[in-house]
């Protein structure tokens, strides 16, 4: 039966991470903004927030960010010369990144791990719910699983976590749910949860992914996680507890995610997700995959 809950407005961002598996390119430029296409990766993230009707934005950050505040603010003296210049496309592509959502900023001062991110957000969030968007998964917004996971918290209360089913092998990458049916096919209880098993001890092949809506509860739990699996404190765990105690901020549920998925927080996914949207771009596109085409045959004859 639906309940009523509070709506939720305000999203999250955790924004610290080093970028390690992409240097030296991030050395200097935040591994979030690092161009997919033409857009910085989490712009894209932006954008779902946004379209999922959450425009109060606060995005976690760590030292060498700057420039994640810097796109997100105006640039004057850009913009100016683009009017001179009669350039009204480029014009709107540039203010477009400034007017999307309210944007604030935290520091992260110690990379303590995604679940203590989150709990430098408990200040502006307060005591409602609210969204976590990671920036290494981009999902295509033919596909609004944000929307969907925002509905089902406001079905259900408590909190909801993205789930993608996964082959055995690839389990070990991610966090891991065990579950149980609901009578929405799409929609699962989650009674339990662990942090990147080994396939033998894997609860489910169904993947955790990097997208949250979460009850303001966890940051009571957050403030007392042990350190896990890394040494960081991991939302994983903090989940668990929720999960084991509904009393304590409701019950967990999951959203099994079928639509497009694009990782970039790996080197070769990252190259991927950048083919599959040019692809799929009208302005890019035709010529593109003309392109494609013709390079991958004469790759094979070369074979």
């Amino acid at each position: 039966m639906t309940q009523s809950h509070p709506r939720i407005s305000k999203a999250v961002i955790p924004a610290a991470g080093l970028g390690t598996r992409f240097l030296p390119a991030t050395k200097a430029t935040p591994k979030e903004m690092l161009p997919v296409v033409d857009k910085p990766a989490i712009q894209y993230v932006v954008e779902e927030a946004v379209a999922a009707g959450l425009g109060d934005v606060l995005m976690v950050t760590g030292r060498n960010k700057r420039p994640l505040e810097d796109h997100f603010d105006r640039n004057y003296e850009l913009e100016s010369a683009l009017q001179k210049k009669g350039d009204a496309g480029r014009l709107a592509k540039v203010q477009e990144s400034s007017d999307l959502a309210m944007i604030h900023y935290v520091r992260q001062g110690d990379p303590k791990g995604l679940g203590h991110a989150v709990l430098c957000a408990e200040p502006h969030v307060g005591h409602e719910p609210f969204a976590v968007l990671l920036g290494d998964d981009l999902i295509d917004p033919r596909d609004p699983l944000l929307q969907r996971m925002i509905d089902v918290q406001e079905q259900y209360g408590g909190s909801v976590i993205a789930l993608m089913e996964v082959a055995p092998e690839q389990i070990h990458l991610y966090g891991c749910a065990a579950v149980e049916a609901t009578e929405d096919s799409d929609v699962v209880k989650v009674g339990g949860l662990v942090e990147k098993p080994d396939a033998a001890d894997a609860p489910s092949n169904y993947a955790i992914i990097g997208r949250y809506v979460l009850d303001p509860n966890i940051f009571g739990i957050l403030r007392t996680t042990e350190p896990g699996r890394g040494g960081e404190i991991q939302l994983t765990d903090a989940l668990q507890q929720l999960a084991a105690d509904e009393k304590t901020g409701g019950p967990v549920h999951g959203v099994v995610f079928k639509g497009r998925r694009y990782d970039t927080g790996d080197r070769g996914d990252y190259l991927r997700a950048i083919v599959r949207l040019a692809c799929e771009r009208e302005d890019l596109g035709p010529d593109f995959r003309t392109w494609l085409r013709s390079y991958v045959a004469e790759e094979m004859q070369g074979r």
